[in-house]
């Protein structure tokens, strides 16, 4: 959701892989019966928004949401017309305010130095079951800041059902998605995971492990997973980037490179629920061979070779839900990231290996699903690296080094998302106010870009609106 050149290793995309893609969405559009889909997904469930999200609203998962997501979005329990339409919108309106103004060359077109509101996104989602083994959730975005549409976070279930072994629960499922970790329960891992929303304004710390969004809407991703007794979860599968013609229609672009070949994805965790609470501790790995952009869009280049990236991850998450007056979450995840840059190092005389390492932390406090506290800590860190982090204004690192170090504060309201909820369950709206501090940017505190910029300069305060329909 919120919200991240040609060398792609794919034969026929379109046919071989984005055809049954577009064929299960529209089959979620299309089918009446026995199909059960949503606008939201109270609507299909019959329940309301706090059933499977924390504070009323997405996209923090309840023990219920993670069921429900796992067992591929095909739960029912809705009644009437509502419950059988697959459609959902989106729109996020925000005021930035960065602590300096930004350079004169650097404003994005059409907004000013500072202080801009802003329409960031409108989103129309298509998900839900088709009967009780296929489902899926699709998001197409168009964003006032660049004025583009694009294919947005995807995640397709083909077939997930459910076996008895030794008297508990086994599902298994299978999923096409386009963006590591978007098919993932846990709000631990990068894509459904804390900031939920950012400014689309404001300067962002230029360093990010691969996990983080080098995937993300670029490729196209097949995994098999398993679940045992609401508590062991397993998952692996493969990712390639789509092709420069496929992401051109789609709206977006290569990141870190594009594939050389299969993208390997591992995932494991295991969850503990009793009582009110629930927690889970869990692991990643993905590792990656690409060919590196050439500065153009849609292309890349294999004449010097290949990068290679190598993510470790872990994570860990806890969640008191009580009876929904007093509701306490933390989450934390670290990543140690491994790069063998040889394609993008070539020439320039600098070495090839090099680390990037990761943590992201958060706790939010809860009253009655409606009023909203969070604390979030954002660190980077890493060696000299001249190859990928070079000094330019703004957005450059003066020394050559990652290191950023970020703390998220957030206040939140969200009146609706209840049972007895005005417009339930047709309509959502969460109103919130957050504060980023830097006290590191881009390898340093004062004048990390060589061009005068303090990292407290980046200090943001955002205004939001974010509305479900």
């Amino acid at each position: 959701m919120a919200i991240n050149k040609g060398g792609a290793v794919m034969t026929n995309p379109v046919r071989r892989v984005f055809l049954p893609l577009f064929l299960l969405v529209g089959a979620m559009v299309l089918a009446a019966k026995p199909a059960e889909a949503i606008p939201a997904f109270a609507q299909q469930t019959g329940q309301p928004c706090t059933a499977c999200h924390i504070g009323a609203f997405g996209p923090q998962l309840t023990p219920t949401g993670r069921a429900f997501k796992i067992t591929g979005y095909t739960q029912g329990g809705g009644e009437g017309l509502a419950s059988k339409i697959p459609v959902s919108l989106m729109a996020i309106t925000t005021f930035t305010n960065t602590n300096s103004s930004l350079p004169a060359d650097q404003v994005p077109q059409h907004y000013g130095a500072n202080n801009n509101p802003s329409l960031d996104q409108i989103s129309l989602f298509v998900g839900g079951g088709i009967g009780e083994h296929v489902g899926g959730l699709a998001q197409f975005t168009w964003t006032d800041v660049d004025n583009t549409f694009h294919v947005d976070n995807t995640d397709l279930r083909p077939y997930v059902t459910t076996f008895t072994v030794g008297g508990k629960d086994l599902v298994v499922g299978a999923t096409v998605n386009n963006n590591p970790t978007v098919q993932d329960p846990y709000n631990t891992t990068p894509a459904w995971g804390y900031p939920y929303i950012l400014s689309a304004l404001a300067p962002t710390p230029a360093a990010n492990v691969m996990l983080s969004g080098s995937f993300a809407a670029n490729s196209i991703g097949t995994t098999l997973y398993a679940q045992y007794d609401s508590k062991i979860y397993v998952e692996g599968g493969v990712y390639n980037t789509l092709s420069p013609w496929t992401l051109q229609r789609f709206g977006n672009d290569y990141s870190i490179g594009s594939t050389t070949s299969p993208a390997p994805y591992l995932r494991a965790a295991y969850e503990w629920q009793w009582g009110s609470s629930a927690a889970h501790v869990g692991a990643m790995l993905m590792h990656a061979d690409v060919h590196p952009g050439t500065g153009l869009p849609y292309q890349t280049t294999g004449l010097n070779g290949g990068d290679h990236y190598t993510d470790y991850s872990a994570d860990a998450g806890y969640q008191f839900l009580g009876d929904g007056t007093h509701i306490a979450t933390l989450q934390a995840n670290y990543t140690y990231e491994s790069q063998n840059l040889g394609a993008t190092s070539s020439g320039t005389g600098y070495g090839a290996k090099y680390s990037l390492n990761q943590i992201k932390a958060n706790a939010s406090y809860w009253y009655q699903n409606t009023y909203g506290a969070t604390l979030g800590w954002q660190k980077t860190w890493g060696p000299t690296n001249p190859v990928l982090y070079a000094q330019s204004e703004l957005s450059g690192s003066a020394n050559n080094k990652p290191n950023s170090n970020a703390f998220i504060f957030e206040a939140d309201w969200v009146p609706f998302g209840k049972d007895d909820s005005l417009w339930a369950p047709f309509m959502n709206m969460k109103l919130g106010l957050q504060y980023t501090l830097y006290t590191q940017f881009n390898g340093g505190g004062t004048n990390y870009d060589g061009a005068g910029r303090n990292a407290g300069d980046n200090n943001t305060l955002l205004a939001f609106a974010w509305w479900m329909f």
